[in-house]
C-alpha cells in the first residue's frame, strides 16, 4: 500500500500528515488523511486533534483534509475578535441620572455625595408628563357598540344624556358621547368643561383638546342642579321603600317559622307518650313496696 507522509506546516513543529489511498470497494481512489504527533500518536479526525492540542492552538480555521489554514475563516475570526475588543473598550452609555451607590463592604447602602460648581441650579421635571401616556385622537370611539349586561344576562338600559350635551368629531353618536363622558369622569381629575375652542368644529383633528371628552362646551345652570337633586331624592325614596318592604317580608318569614312547631299534627301524641313514661316508674315503685 502506497503511503505518503510529510510535515504539516499548519501544525506545530514535528507534526506529520499522511494520505492513504483506498484500493478496493465503492470508495476506491478515496484518500484517508491521518496526522501523527511528534511522539508518534495517530489521529483520525479533527475533534481528536483538537482535544489533544487543547488550548495551545486554535483549529477553527484548520482544514483537516488539506492540512492548511483557511484564510477566509481566519479573517472572520480576526474581525470578530476586533469587534468584541472595541465594544469592551467603548462600553455602553450610562443614561441613568440617579446618584451612584458607594461600593463598600458595609451592608448598608451609602449614597455618594454630589459636588457641583453651581449647587443652586436645579433640574425641573414635570411628573405629569412622565405618568400620562399619549393617546390616539378620538380613542373614545373604540367604546361604541359595547353593551353592559346584568347578572341575569339581560341588557342594561343606557342612561339618557341632557339635551345640552352635543358631540364633536366625525361620526360622534350619542353612545360615543356617553362613553367619552363616563371615561372622563372615571379617569380624569380635571373639571369637565367640553371643547372650549370654536375652531374644533372646523378641524377637530388639529384643535381637539385631548384632556376633554368629545362634546361641545356646556354650562351647568341652577335649573340643572335642581333637576338633578329631585332625581336623587326620588331614587333615594324608592330605595327606602324597597328596603322597608324587604325588612317586613323578612320579619313575616321569621314569625311563620316560629309558629310552625306548635301546629304540627304529632305534637299532642308526643306529649301523651311523655306522660305515660312518667307514670310507669310510679307503678314499679308500688310493686317493690308490696
Amino acid at each position: 500500500m502506497e503511503r505518503k507522509r510529510w510535515e504539516c506546516p499548519a501544525l506545530p513543529q514535528g507534526w506529520e500528515r499522511e494520505e492513504v489511498p483506498r484500493r478496493s470497494g465503492l470508495s476506491a481512489g478515496h484518500r484517508d488523511v491521518f496526522y501523527y504527533s511528534p511522539s508518534g500518536k495517530k489521529f483520525r479526525s479533527k475533534p481528536q486533534l483538537a482535544r489533544y492540542l487543547g488550548g495551545s492552538m486554535d483549529l477553527g480555521a484548520f482544514d483537516f483534509r488539506t492540512g492548511k489554514m483557511l484564510m477566509s475563516k481566519m479573517n472572520k475570526s480576526r474581525q470578530r475578535v476586533r469587534y468584541d475588543s472595541s465594544n469592551q473598550v467603548k462600553g455602553k452609555p450610562d443614561l441613568n441620572t440617579a446618584l451612584p451607590v458607594r461600593q463598600t463592604a458595609s451592608i448598608f447602602k451609602q449614597p455618594v455625595t454630589k459636588i457641583t460648581n453651581h449647587p443652586s441650579n436645579k433640574v425641573k421635571s414635570d411628573p405629569q408628563k412622565a405618568v400620562e401616556q399619549p393617546r390616539q385622537l378620538f380613542w373614545e370611539k373604540k367604546l361604541s357598540g359595547l353593551n353592559a349586561f346584568d347578572i341575569a344576562e339581560e341588557l342594561v338600559k343606557t342612561m339618557d344624556l341632557p339635551k345640552g350635551l352635543q358631540g364633536v368629531g366625525p361620526g360622534c353618536t350619542d353612545e360615543t358621547l356617553l362613553s367619552a363622558i363616563a371615561s372622563a369622569l372615571h379617569t380624569s381629575t380635571m373639571p369637565i368643561t367640553g371643547q372650549l375652542s370654536a375652531a374644533v368644529e372646523k378641524n377637530p383633528g388639529v384643535w381637539l383638546n385631548t384632556a376633554q371628552p368629545l362634546c361641545k362646551a356646556f354650562m351647568v345652570t341652577d335649573e340643572d342642579i335642581r333637576k338633578q337633586e329631585e332625581l336623587v331624592q326620588q331614587v333615594r325614596k324608592r330605595l327606602e321603600e324597597a328596603l322597608m318592604a324587604d325588612m317586613l317580608a323578612h320579619v313575616e318569614e321569621l314569625a311563620r317559622d316560629g309558629e310552625a312547631p306548635l301546629d304540627k299534627p304529632g305534637a299532642e301524641e308526643e306529649v301523651e307518650d311523655e306522660e305515660e313514661e312518667e307514670e310507669e316508674p310510679d307503678q314499679d315503685q308500688e310493686m317493690e313496696h308490696m
